[in-house]
């Protein structure tokens, strides 16, 4: 069973060009699949029946999570549940194709619904405290204020943010050629102020970080090497801590900032979309959920008759 699930990965990586992170979150959702079948006597895919698959996906949906102090209400978000399906539905869709299973039960599995979460983003003030430049020069203080101008101003991810090369970077020009999901490329524009700081950065910075082994992504460590996504991060935690902002960032935050900034701004929701790299603009329009709530509170505030 294993022996497939390395099949259907290669498949993910060479021929869909899926993401390292997706990669390792299909296998991980199979590979528990398969676990759950090794306990109930399969050791095989083709002894494997719809029933099977149904009854795991019960179990796991009543689940207790791990870790959890009231075991009889904290259970299995929905979310979790349809990525647990789409990688069932997605694993056995390869095996059919590639004839190395005779039928595609998961099609009959039936997906979630899955509720959109209004994103969390910071407000302006809090963006201006993060950002505020603190005349300290080492290399990292400088690596630091360049990730976060970096960040806000062209709203990538955090895998984005860890892979972008020097070559990508167009500063004269103003902006950068990003790399994102399925190796898709856009081109988002960088402000002034980020290329300010990329530039203090690239210029004073970065040489004292290189090594000999040293990759050409713009951002790199102590060490000279690339950074992985959550070291980044925690350096982006530190430096909103220091900043005085308490309450807890997430790895989208800043990117949610930039994408809600812009359309209280006027900014129109295509525009936005391209500058995300959302391929569906459903996706996109989460956002709009956040400018109506506030222009609902402002209502709310001012309007004599609110």
């Amino acid at each position: 069973m294993d022996n497939l699930i390395e099949e259907f990965v290669q498949y993910l990586r060479n021929e869909r060009g899926q993401s390292e992170q997706t990669q390792k979150t299909y296998k991980a959702l199979l590979d528990k699949f398969v676990a759950w079948a090794g306990r109930c006597g399969l050791k095989d895919w083709r002894n494997v029946e719809l029933t099977n698959l149904t009854a795991f996906l019960l179990e796991e949906q009543q689940r207790p999570l791990e870790g959890s102090s009231d075991a009889s209400l904290a259970r299995l978000s929905s979310s979790t549940l349809y990525l647990e399906i789409a990688a069932l539905r997605a694993f056995y869709r390869f095996c059919e194709s590639e004839k190395l299973l005779p039928l595609n039960l998961a099609e009959n599995l039936s997906l979630p619904r899955r509720w959109k979460r209004v994103p969390k983003s910071l407000t302006d003030s809090e963006i201006l405290r993060l950002l505020a430049y603190s005349g300290v020069d080492d290399p990292s203080a400088l690596c630091d204020q360049a990730v976060l101008e970096f960040a806000y101003a062209c709203g990538l991810r955090l895998a984005e943010l860890c892979r972008v090369r020097l070559e990508q970077l167009h500063l004269d020009a103003g902006f950068v050629t990003v790399i994102g999901k399925g190796d898709k490329e856009r081109v988002v524009p960088v402000g002034r102020k980020a290329v300010e700081a990329l530039g203090r950065y690239i210029e004073s910075g970065r040489p004292k970080l290189v090594t000999r082994r040293s990759p050409a992504t713009v951002f790199l460590t102590k060490r000279g090497t690339m950074f992985a996504p959550v070291t980044l991060w925690r350096r982006i935690k530190r430096r909103a801590l220091h900043s005085g902002i308490e309450r807890n960032l997430t790895p989208h935050m800043l990117r949610h900032s930039f994408a809600t900034h812009l359309l209280d701004h006027g900014a129109d929701l295509r525009i936005i979309q391209e500058l995300l790299g959302h391929a569906s603009i459903s996706t996109t329009e989460v956002y709009t959920h956040v400018a109506k709530d506030r222009l609902k509170r402002v209502h709310q505030q001012f309007h004599p008759r609110a």
